[in-house]
Parts: structure tokens; sequence; C-alpha cells
């Protein structure tokens, strides 16, 4: 695999979270400390179902970060693995999409980013993990879909 300058960079920048998407916990942060990821994981498994779609999304976007930087650092098995917590994240999301959620566009638009995000870290992964990628894109943008109808639907 073969990681140029130009395109570490680029990861770099692709991964730092908007400001419109930022929480009181620090996504930068997270993905360097595993005890704050266990919390928000635990905020997430713990909440109410009104707002479990929203903290799943953030704990996938810093997920997202993460294996952004495991990609650009070469540390496929961590990324491969990540994919795995990406996946478990939109499950999540996917099942705990209702009517009566709480930051619908927030959770869409933190989505929206995160598929953006993981499409540009395709580029750069080895050939034995894109169909990994892919099908952890695919669902990504499947449950994004299904939040943008949600805010609609309001």
């Amino acid at each position: 695999m073969r990681i140029t300058v130009a395109s570490t960079l680029c990861l770099f920048l692709l991964g730092l979270p908007s400001a419109r998407a930022a929480s009181a916990i620090s996504h930068d942060d997270l993905s360097g400390d595993a005890t704050s990821l266990a919390q928000l994981e635990q905020r997430a498994e713990h909440a109410e179902a009104r707002e479990q779609a929203f903290l799943y999304t953030e704990l996938l976007q810093v997920y997202t970060a993460m294996a952004g930087k495991q990609v650009a650092a070469g540390e496929l098995e961590q990324a491969s693995t990540t994919l795995k917590h990406i996946q478990h994240c939109a499950d999540m999301i996917h099942g705990g999409i209702a009517k009566n959620s709480k930051k619908l566009k927030d959770a869409e638009m933190i989505m929206h980013m995160a598929a953006y995000h993981l499409g540009q870290y395709m580029h750069t992964v080895s050939v034995e993990d894109v169909p990994a990628a892919e099908s952890t894109l695919k669902q990504l943008n499947k449950v994004h879909d299904e939040l943008l109808a949600q805010v609609f639907a309001h």
C-alpha cells in the first residue's frame, strides 16, 4: 500500500470533525483515549431510545476518524477492527431510528460526513480491505438515507 504525503494530509483534514457536529466530548480526544470512547459507548447503550440514534452517530463519527488515522498509519488490522465497530454503530442507528428521535438533523449531518470520510479512506486501503470498506460504506449510506427520510418526514 502506498500512502503519499498529499493523501495523508487529505486524510488528516477530512478526519477533523465539523464545528456543527461537535459535542461536549471532543472527538479528537476520543480517538486516542480508550476510556472516553468506552464512556461514550456506555452512554449510547444506556441512553433513552430517543437519544440513542444521535449518540451512536457520534460514536460512528469517532470510529470513522480512527479508521482514517489507522489507514494513514498503515495499521490495517486495527482499521479492519474499527470498520466492524462502525458497522455495529450503523446497525444500532438503523434499529433506533424512530419518529420521535432527538437531534435527527444533527445525526443525519454527522452520518453524511462519516460516509463521505469513509469513502475518501477507501482510496488508500489495501486491496484486501476494499470489500469490507465497501460493505461498510454501503451500510452507512443506507442508514444515512433512512435518517434523511426521517428528517423530511418531520
